[in-house]
């Protein structure tokens, strides 16, 4: 993959100039976005719904307003990698299967423990931020086939606020084929679901806790991530929800069983994945999850009617919990070991081989 990016990389003389004039340079109108007077817009990309006026940027700093009219990143990546679908993780999305998954830089959140900071909180930390590549749809599909990649993705950073881009290449993904994908925080607005959903197939949202204080000081709301689920999935995206378990801050029964209950309330059919936390970026002050913290947590979510609970990064030390069953009859449908699937039932058919049950997801 290297040596194709390189026909399109930034030039080394361009690296003088700062990250956000670079950052202004590769960027373009913007769509999800309405005017409330001449000179100021409000962004409905995301739950803030930032009003910005001429000059000035919104919370994530890479949606801008110049002259009246939205400025939204374009025509580059600041990371690209072909990962295992699992790793997203969806784990109801072709098991088994590779996606190109891409980011650009910025988020409108600022978690201490982003494991994608240096993407995420770019042009806010002066510690982060990458050098973008410039690419074009088509050559991101052409890197898709080339790699053997079943499915697209937007991560790294927080991709409503770049949701203008990833529908340009999800536009050209989609005919040829792949399955695409949105690894969120799910701090999204009703407008830039209805935008996406012609466009994306799957969902991946974050549920970060079930504590209203420790989201604000995330940057976001919970409510917000509560009502992105319910739409997403009364929408008809292939929806997961993702709960990184950390120690001492959301890891409580009383907290992850409310997490789990409210899941079940909107569908027993959402897989919930439990993940183990490591330190990193500014929490640093405390250990990485054990594995019975999760087992407990997994254990939680079957007690509250969840069908499909995942334990995650922690290959081999958590028993079944990295498999999917059949949850009528018990019959094992994929076996897992970390990112790795060991034995597949399910894609092709989608149904379980010994009962006939329907088992919902994306398996063709």
């Amino acid at each position: 993959m290297g040596e194709v990016l390189d026909s399109v990389a930034v030039r080394k003389d361009q690296r003088a100039r700062t990250l956000q004039e670079l950052l202004d340079e590769l960027s373009a109108p913007g769509e999800l976005y309405r005017k409330i007077d001449e000179t100021t817009v409000e962004c409905y990309a995301c739950g803030h719904r930032c009003r910005i006026k001429d000059g000035r940027r919104g919370i994530c700093q890479v949606r801008y307003n110049k002259g009246g009219t939205l400025y939204v990143p374009w025509g580059y990546v600041a990371a690209l990698q072909v990962d295992p679908t699992e790793k997203k993780p969806f784990y109801h999305v072709l098991p088994g299967s590779q996606t190109l998954t891409f980011g650009m830089l910025g988020c409108d959140y600022h978690c201490p423990f982003c494991q994608n900071w240096l993407t995420s909180q770019a042009l806010r930390d002066p510690a982060a931020g990458v050098s973008p590549i410039r690419i074009t749809p088509e050559q991101m599909v052409a890197l898709g086939k080339r790699y053997e990649a079943q499915c697209v993705a937007s991560s790294y950073n927080e991709p409503l606020i770049t949701s203008e881009w990833a529908v340009a290449i999800f536009k050209k993904a989609k005919p040829e084929g792949f399955k695409t994908l949105y690894v969120s925080n799910g701090n999204a607005t009703r407008e830039v679901l209805e935008y996406l959903r012609p466009w994306l197939d799957a969902y991946k949202i974050d549920l970060k806790t079930m504590n209203p204080k420790h989201y604000r000081e995330l940057g976001g709301v919970l409510d917000r991530v509560l009502e992105t689920i319910r739409m997403t999935h009364e929408m008809g995206f292939w929806v997961e929800v993702v709960t990184l378990v950390i120690p001492n801050w959301n890891d409580s029964e009383a907290e992850l069983r409310e997490a789990a209950r409210f899941i079940a309330s909107v569908s027993p059919d959402i897989p919930w994945h439990v993940t183990a936390f490591h330190p990193d970026y500014k929490m640093t002050d405390r250990g990485r999850t054990q594995a019975r913290t999760l087992i407990r947590a997994a254990e939680i979510g079957k007690e509250e009617g969840l069908n499909f609970v995942y334990v995650g990064n922690l290959p081999g030390m958590v028993g079944p919990w990295e498999n999917t069953y059949c949850p009528h009859c018990g019959e094992l449908l994929v076996e897992r070991r970390g990112f790795y699937v060991l034995q597949d039932k399910l894609t092709g058919r989608g149904t379980c081989p010994r009962c006939g049950a329907p088992i919902p997801g994306i398996w063709k």
